[in-house]
């Protein structure tokens, strides 16, 4: 099976950055302030929904299709698509790596954030899954013949909720408030708290703590984390970042 093949790539650019997640407000989570800050230095950054998130216990797939758009004004996307695929139910079949591998032939991203491999959500860590293996067969000349191989340079993997120590942290701290006024624009999500979910100030203060802990650790105000499984070089010893004392 594939899906939502009639996306409209009519003038999209090819992205220096492209962001994968499994549903609509992950990314905002994980590293919408990386994107914002990417966009302001010029780079073209877009972002990839696997799935409406119609099993969510809020909201509509068409209300949270709007309020996507919306949040990607404020990250200052050039570009935000949707394969709607199925929510709760996504897996790593040949179908979801054809389609996702020919968007990322078109999109054609020099880098690829992918969320981080172990979740507790399965649909994360399947999007982890089916996006590093359609970024690897997007590069095969023969995988069809209508559109030209493209295989990213770079694979990071945003690890804000993952218990593991992160490769490198990027500064948000001028992105934050961005950050959050993109992820309040899901207000079907977050407009009134209850037992299950955090109401806008509380998720406000959770997300904060998050990104002052990982902002302390390379001693900035508000930080996202990522890891990268291979090693990074270093040119320059002297001038490297973040003081040890």
């Amino acid at each position: 099976m594939f899906w939502n093949t009639d996306i409209d790539f009519t003038d999209v650019p090819h992205l220096d950055l492209l962001a994968i997640a499994a549903h609509p407000d992950d990314v905002e989570q994980t590293c919408g302030g990386t994107m914002i800050r990417m966009a302001e230095m010029g780079y073209k950054t877009g972002v990839l929904d696997l799935t409406q998130g119609e099993m969510g216990s809020r909201g509509t797939p068409e209300g949270r299709l709007v309020e996507s758009k919306a949040a990607a004004a404020h990250l200052l996307l050039k570009w935000r698509g949707n394969l709607a695929m199925p929510d709760a139910r996504l897996e790593n079949t040949v179908g979801a790596r054809m389609t996702l591998a020919g968007t990322v032939r078109r999109l054609k991203p020099r880098c690829v954030i992918l969320p981080y491999w172990d979740a507790r959500h399965p649909d994360h860590y399947r999007a982890s899954e089916v996006g590093f293996e359609a970024c690897f067969l997007a590069g095969l000349k023969k995988l069809d013949d209508y559109s030209e191989p493209h295989r990213p340079y770079k694979m990071l993997y945003a690890s804000s909720y993952a218990n593991v120590t992160p490769s490198f942290v990027v500064d948000i701290s001028s992105q934050f408030a961005r950050r959050m006024d993109a992820l309040f624009t899901y207000e079907s999500q977050y407009g009134v708290g209850d037992d299950l979910f955090p109401g806008r100030q509380e998720a406000r203060e959770r997300l904060e703590a998050v990104a002052r802990f990982y902002g302390n650790l390379i001693g900035v105000k508000y930080g996202e984390p990522f890891v990268v499984k291979e090693a990074m070089r270093v040119d320059d010893v002297v001038s490297m970042g973040v003081r040890s004392f």
